[in-house]
C-alpha cells in the first residue's frame, strides 16, 4: 500500500527550515540517539507518574527497571504491543493504531512521521520522542545501531556523625556498645556496555554506609558486599534471549514472574494497571532481594511460539533458629530485605540461606494474542516457618513451593482483555492456594478511557518472586476490584480518578481479623499551552487497623479491637516554563492519619518550590521546602531529582525546612559528572534520626558526587 503523501511533506519540513511554516503540522525535531537526554525525561514522567505516594511500591526497583528501559530507545518499528505498552505513555487505540499503521505501509522513516499516524497528537509524540528511535533493515550483531556504554562512579555520605560512627566507649561493666563495622561513605559503581536488541554485559556494586570491606569466605563476605552481574545475548538465530547471571522475569499478570515494572494505583489511572510481557532482563538495580542469579535461555519454537527455560542459585539474608525443631533442624523464621549488612547481627543473617528456582514459560503470540504457561519450583536447604502468630497460620513452610500460571491477552481495536490464573503448592498441608487476577482496557472513543480488574489471591497461594496488581505488597490474602477513568474534556484539560475496593479474608499484621477497606483519587491535569501546566490530586483511603493500645498484636486468646482508619491528601501543582531553559515547579500538598472511632487526627503539610535550568551542557535543579506534621503518621512524601539512577523519595516529618542543589556538567562527549547537596533542619526537635543512625543535631546534610565515562 502506498505510504500517505503528508507524512513525507512533514519530513520535507524537517530538512528544510524556511518551508516549515506552511507545513501541515506542527514541526518536530529529528530524532536521534542521545539527542535529548533521556533521564531528565524520565524525572518528568515518574513525576507524573507518582505526584503522590503509595504504599506497597518499591520505588527504587521501579525506577531502575524504568531507567534502563527508556535510556535504551526503543525502536518504533520493531517494539511489541508488550513494549511500547510499557513505556505508560500510549494508550490502546494509539498502540494499535501505530501497529496497523506499521503493517499497511512499512516501516516508518523517522519519529516525526508519527503525526500522521492515527491517534497520535503532538503532546503525545513530544513525550515519546525522548524515548523512541527509528532502525531500519534486519538487526544483527553487525548492524550498526546506538550504543550504551558507559563506567559509572559515585559517593555519597552524611556529613554529620551519626551514633553508628561514633566513638565506642566500654560502659560500667566494660562492654562496648554497638557500632558500624565500615565507615560513613556509600560507594558506587556500575560498567556497561550493550547494544539494544543485540547484547548487553554489566557489573554492579555498591558498598552501603557502615558496610566493611573485608575478604572473609567463611563468613560468606568477598570483599565489596554487593555485586550484581549479567551477560546477555538477544536475536542470535532462533535464540530470542540468553542471559547469564542476574536477572528478573516479567510474565503474565505478575501471578508467577513479576519484574519491577509493577506501578500499582497512582494518579496514570489506565496505562499501569496491566503488566506487559517483556520476557527476561538484565537485573541492574540496588535492591538487594527479588532477582534470579543463574540462567535463563529463551528459544524460538516456530515464528510466534517461543520457549523460556532458567535455572537460578541464591544466596538470600535470613533469620535462622538453630535447631529449631524436634529434628534437631535450623529454620528460618524470615527473610532480610534491607540489604544492609553493618553491625554483627547483620552478618548473622548474611546470605544465610541457599534457594533453588528451576522454572520456564511458554509464550504463544500472535496478532494481538497472547497466551503463556509459567512454572517456578522454588527450594531452600533450610525450613522456612514464620512465627507462631495467628496472622502467620497460613504463611508459607516448608522447604520446597512449587507454582503454575496461565496467562492471556487480547488486544482488538481500542480494547485490550488480560488475565491470569495461578496454582501453588508446597510441600506441607498450608499450601494450594489459588490466585487469579483479570481485566480490561477499552478506548471509549478518542476522550474516554476506562480500565476495569478483579482480583483474588488465597490466604495459602505462595508465590516467591510474584507482585500483581494489589493493595498490599504481597500477593496473598486480598480479594479486590478497581476501576479507573481518564476523559479530556478537551487537549488541555484532562479529568481522571479510580476507585479500588479490597477485602483481607484472613488476619494480616497489625490487624487481628479479617478486614476490608477502600480508597479512590480524583485528578485534573489543565495545560493552557505548552510551558504551563496545573494538576489537582485527592486521594482519600480507608483501612481497617489495630486499635492502638491494650494487649500485644497476634494475641491468640485476646485479639485488639479492629477500627476504621483513614487517611487523606491534597495535592496541587502548577509548572511554568517563564523563560527558555527555565522551568518552574511549585507544590502544595497535605494530609491528614487518623482512627474514625477518634476525634483527633495527626495532621501535616509541605510546601514546596523547585527551579530547574538547562544550557547547553549545564543543568542546574535546586529546591526549597517547608514542612510542618503533627508526627510521623502525616508525613508527607515528595519526589526528588537525583543523580543519573539514584532515586530519592524522602519522608518529611515533624517541622522544618528541606533544601537541595543538583548540578550536572557535561564535560565533553564522553564525561559526565554530577553533584548534590542537600539538606533537613528540623525546627522542633534537638536531634534527627533514630537508632544507630541518630544525630545529635537538628539538622541532617546528604552530600552526593557521581561521574559517569561513555566510551
Amino acid at each position: 500500500m502506498r505510504r500517505p503523501f503528508y507524512p513525507i511533506l512533514g519530513l520535507l519540513g524537517l530538512c528544510a527550515p524556511a518551508a516549515t511554516a506552511q507545513s501541515i503540522f506542527p514541526v518536530l525535531p529529528v530524532q536521534t540517539p542521545g539527542s535529548v537526554r533521556p533521564d531528565e525525561a524520565l524525572t518528568r514522567l515518574f513525576q507524573v507518574l507518582f505526584p503522590v505516594q503509595t504504599d506497597g511500591i518499591d520505588y527504587a526497583a521501579v525506577f531502575d527497571n524504568l531507567a534502563q528501559f527508556y535510556t535504551n530507545p526503543l525502536d518504533l518499528n520493531r517494539a511489541t504491543h508488550d513494549e511500547l505498552a510499557a513505556t505508560y505513555l500510549l494508550t490502546e487505540r494509539q498502540i494499535n493504531s501505530l501497529i496497523s499503521y506499521r503493517t499497511a505501509y512499512g516501516d516508518l522513516l523517522a519519529v516525526a512521521e508519527l503525526q500522521a499516524v492515527p491517534e497520535f497528537d503532538v503532546g503525545t509524540i513530544q513525550r515519546l520522542r525522548p524515548f523512541a528511535t527509528i532502525r531500519t533493515g534486519t538487526l544483527t550483531a553487525d548492524l550498526p545501531a546506538p550504543t550504551d556504554n558507559y563506567l559509572m562512579l559515585r559517593y555519597e555520605r552524611v556529613l554529620e556523625e551519626q551514633k553508628g560512627f561514633s566513638p565506642a566507649t566500654p560502659d560500667s561493666k566494660g562492654k562496648l556498645p554497638l557500632r558500624y563495622l565500615g565507615s560513613p561513605g556509600q560507594w558506587y559503581g556500575r560498567f556497561r556496555q550493550s547494544r539494544p536488541g543485540v547484547y548487553s554485559v554489566g557489573v554492579t556494586m555498591e558498598q552501603d554506609p557502615g558496610e566493611a570491606f573485608r575478604w572473609n569466605p567463611d563468613g560468606r563476605q568477598y570483599g565489596i558486599d554487593y555485586v550484581s552481574f549479567h551477560a546477555q545475548i538477544q536475536n542470535r538465530g532462533r535464540w530470542r534471549n540468553v542471559i547469564v547471571g542476574d536477572f528478573q522475569q516479567q510474565v503474565g499478570q505478575g501471578l508467577v514472574f513479576s519484574a519491577g515494572f509493577s506501578l500499582g494505583k497512582n494518579a496514570e489511572t489506565i496505562l499501569t494497571v496491566r503488566r506487559p510481557t517483556l520476557g527476561a532482563r538484565p537485573y541492574t538495580s540496588l535492591t538487594e532481594y527479588g532477582y534470579l542469579r543463574g540462567l535463563s535461555a529463551t528459544y524460538a519454537l516456530l515464528p510466534n511460539l517461543d520457549i523460556t527455560l532458567l535455572a537460578a542459585r541464591n544466596r538470600r539474608d535470613g533469620n535462622v533458629i538453630t535447631g529449631a525443631t524436634t529434628a534437631d533442624e535450623d529454620v528460618v523464621s524470615s527473610f532480610g530485605t534491607s540489604g544492609l549488612h553493618q553491625t554483627p547481627t547483620d552478618l548473622l543473617d548474611l546470605r544465610s540461606v541457599l534457594e533453588t528456582n528451576l522454572g520456564g514459560h511458554l509464550h504463544f503470540h500472535r496478532n494481538g494474542l497472547q497466551i503463556g504457561l509459567s512454572v517456578l519450583q522454588t527450594a531452600f536447604d533450610k525450613t522456612l516457618k514464620k512465627r507462631d502468630q495467628t496472622y502467620n497460620q497460613y504463611e508459607f513452610m516448608g522447604k520446597q513451593n512449587l507454582v503454575a500460571g496461565l496467562h492471556g491477552s487480547h488486544a482488538w481495536r481500542s480494547m485490550n482483555l488480560f488475565g491470569e490464573v495461578a496454582y501453588s503448592s508446597g510441600s506441607v498441608v498450608n499450601s494450594g492456594g489459588i490466585g487469579a487476577v483479570g481485566g480490561v482496557l477499552a478506548s471509549l472513543g478518542r476522550r474516554v478511557d476506562v480500565a476495569l480488574l478483579a482480583r483474588h489471591y488465597d490466604r495459602n497461594f505462595h508465590s516467591f518472586y510474584a507482585n500483581a496488581f494489589g493493595e498490599a505488597s504481597k500477593t496473598s490474602n486480598e480479594t479486590g476490584v478497581y476501576g479507573g477513568v481518564k476523559y479530556s474534556i478537551y487537549r488541555r484539560l484532562t479529568l481522571s480518578g479510580f476507585v479500588d475496593w479490597f477485602r483481607f479474608p484472613w488476619w494480616k499484621y497489625l490487624i487481628d481479623a479479617p478486614s476490608d477497606g477502600f480508597d479512590y483519587l480524583l485528578s485534573a491535569q489543565y495545560s493552557p499551552d505548552r510551558q504551563t501546566h496545573f494538576a489537582l490530586i485527592f486521594h482519600d483511603e480507608h483501612k481497617e487497623k489495630n486499635r492502638p493500645g491494650g494487649l500485644p498484636s497476634g494475641s491468640k486468646l485476646t485479639p485488639k479491637e479492629v477500627v476504621n482508619t483513614v487517611r487523606r491528601s491534597l495535592t496541587l501543582t502548577a509548572e511554568w516554563t517563564p523563560a527558555p531553559g527555565l522551568t518552574l515547579r511549585s507544590r502544595l500538598q497535605a494530609g491528614l492519619y487518623g482512627y474514625t472511632s477518634s476525634s483527633t487526627s495527626s495532621q501535616g503539610f509541605a510546601v514546596v518550590q523547585d527551579a530547574t535550568y538547562e544550557r547547553g551542557r549545564l543543568s542546574l535543579s535546586g529546591r526549597l521546602a517547608y514542612f510542618n506534621t503533627d508526627d510521623y503518621d502525616s508525613r508527607q512524601y515528595v519526589y526528588e531529582r537525583d543523580v543519573l539512577y539514584a532515586f530519592s523519595f524522602p519522608a518529611y516529618a515533624d517541622q522544618g525546612f528541606r533544601h537541595y542543589l543538583l548540578a550536572r556538567y557535561q564535560v565533553n562527549q564522553h564525561l559526565d559528572v554530577w553533584f548534590r547537596y542537600a539538606r533537613t533542619d528540623l525546627l522542633n526537635q534537638p536531634d534527627i534520626g533514630s537508632g544507630l543512625d541518630l544525630i545529635s543535631a537538628p539538622h541532617k546534610t546528604d552530600l552526593t558526587v557521581q561521574g559517569r565515562w561513555r566510551f
